[in-house]
């Protein structure tokens, strides 16, 4: 939830200091719809689910919701922290653009159970693909995710801090 909220606050901050007064963030109350924030800027809305893991983490895959691709404009956020001062990124990106679907997830191979059933086996989990990191676009700071994020309707800025 902290790492959440750090990231939803960079994303105000840089999408302020763009010119773009008004951002909508909204949380949604069960997380059964496949994204875990909502994002509204200049008409664009963006359902994202957002994925993290420490910096030198061998983690290099990732459970995304096949309903994120029901939404407007879903895409998925893997943002990478420090573990000492919880500085966020590099970033990785998983989406189309501002106004376009999230890209097709039917290649990816289905989701299993973590643990097995009385008889062992790990059943599926049809509405979860997994991704593998490669499958992201590499993003190296908040600014650049912003214009993954909005477009051309979010300037370039550089922050001091």
């Amino acid at each position: 939830m902290l790492l959440e909220h750090l990231f939803a606050g960079e994303v105000m901050r840089h999408i302020w200091l763009s010119g773009i007064k008004r951002l909508e963030v909204l949380k949604p109350q069960v997380d059964d719809g496949g994204y875990d924030l909502v994002f509204e800027a200049s008409s664009i809305v963006r359902h994202i689910q957002l994925k993290s893991t420490f910096r030198g983490s061998t983690v290099r895959r990732f459970n995304v919701n096949a309903g994120l691709a029901t939404k407007p404009s879903g895409c998925v956020v893997c943002l990478l922290f420090d573990e000492k001062s919880l500085n966020l990124g590099p970033f990785y990106w998983f989406g189309g653009g501002p106004n376009q679907p999230l890209p097709d997830l039917s290649s990816f191979a289905v989701a299993k159970h973590t643990k097995g059933n009385a008889q062992g086996i790990k059943n599926l989990r049809p509405n979860l693909r997994v991704l593998p990191l490669s499958a992201f676009a590499p993003v190296g700071s908040i600014s650049e995710l912003a214009v993954k994020l909005f477009g051309n309707a979010v300037a370039p800025v550089q922050h001091n801090g």
